[in-house]
């Protein structure tokens, strides 16, 4: 009983022992043993390991590639043209035991703060070299430029076992402030080339009003002076016309134009026409009537008196309103009056 009492603590210990002094190193991993600080073993192939418990330490590194964005900085390019550059790096450790003596017990953390310091070097030094301008940069030619970025930052950083993979410039923009002014620059050019346009529309639409506006007063004029030709020989042509027809006929020339002229003045909004049995405008159609009507019944050349004599007396319609009958009356009292008084003085 005392002895198996006795060998079990030893076996735990033995255990603990055992499992302390082994292990493991992952294929994505690279070890460092130390004893009290100083490299005893470097470990970068995958597998066990065994070290000393209690005295010695495994310290692991990633051995993968890893990514670094660079801080935003500005450059200023050979044309004085300042740009805002933002950067990325690719590496990996390479030497393990050259970046624990670089970097000691910081590790990663201590390691990436250097190596931004030394991207931020090595991009204002090449993109601020006497030959590169704004313009190579912001072109194709920006490729070239990141490998000469990363060839310098990586002989760098081989002084902390690191290997600098690759180098890409994510943004190259101008700052804030050139930025506006750069904006304005360029809107004030399309306006400009805008305003050119728009005048170089209204000089054509100029040109094509006053040849349109040409061809309108050319046209009119020629229709007009056609329009004139026309209606002189249409004029001509009536008169001929006229002509002709009194020659052959002068009493039914002169009654024709008395009714044409007749049915022009009763076209307007009057239709009551008063004239005098021997006014000229209508005394063809009285000797026509003379011709037709009289003659007919034996009587010869009677004058517009023994017309009016011969007319029946004139008896006021029942619908005529009561202002016109006072007034027939008045003209007839008018008209009688005379007579009237001259009878009597007579008498």
């Amino acid at each position: 009983m005392r002895k198996s009492t006795f060998l079990i603590p030893v076996l735990v210990v033995l255990v603990a022992g055992i499992w302390s002094a082994i292990f493991v190193v992952d294929e994505r991993e690279k070890a460092l043993v130390l004893q009290f600080g100083q490299i005893k073993q470097v470990r970068e192939e995958p597998g066990l390991g065994f070290k000393l418990p209690v005295i010695q330490e495994v310290v692991k590194y990633d051995d993968r590639i890893l990514s670094l964005d660079t801080a935003t900085i500005e450059v200023t390019p050979a044309d004085d043209r300042r740009l805002v550059v933002d950067a990325f790096a690719r590496y990996r450790i390479d030497d393990v035991v050259q970046f624990r003596q670089a970097v000691g017990v910081g590790g990663l953390r201590a390691a990436e703060d250097r190596l931004q310091s030394i991207m931020n070097a090595q991009i204002r030094e090449v993109l601020g070299a006497d030959e590169v301008t704004s313009d190579r940069i912001l072109s194709a030619e920006r490729a070239e430029l990141a490998r000469r970025i990363r060839d310098s930052a990586r002989a760098s950083a081989q002084g902390l076992g690191l290997d600098v993979v690759d180098v890409r410039l994510k943004q190259t923009n101008l700052p804030q402030q050139n930025l506006e002014a750069t904006y304005a620059r360029m809107r004030a050019e399309r306006e400009r080339e805008a305003a050119d346009e728009i005048a170089r529309g209204n000089e054509a639409a100029q040109r094509v009003r006053a040849i349109a506006d040409r061809t309108v007063v050319e046209t009119v004029s020629d229709a007009e002076r056609e329009a004139e030709i026309i209606r002189g020989e249409a004029d001509a042509e009536r008169n001929r016309i006229y002509a002709e027809a009194f020659g052959d006929s002068p009493d039914f020339f002169s009654f024709y134009r008395s009714l044409a002229a007749l049915e022009r003045s009763l076209q307007a909004e009057s239709s009551t026409l008063v004239l005098a049995p021997d006014s000229p405008f209508i005394q063809p159609l009285f000797e026509a009537i003379r011709a037709e009507g009289i003659e007919n019944l034996g009587e010869g050349r009677i004058s517009p008196d023994d017309l009016r004599d011969r007319a029946p007396e004139r008896t006021p319609s029942d619908e005529l309103p009561d202002e016109v009958r006072e007034r027939m009356e008045e003209e007839d009292v008018i008209e009688e009056g005379p007579d009237t008084e001259g009878s009597d003085a007579g008498g």
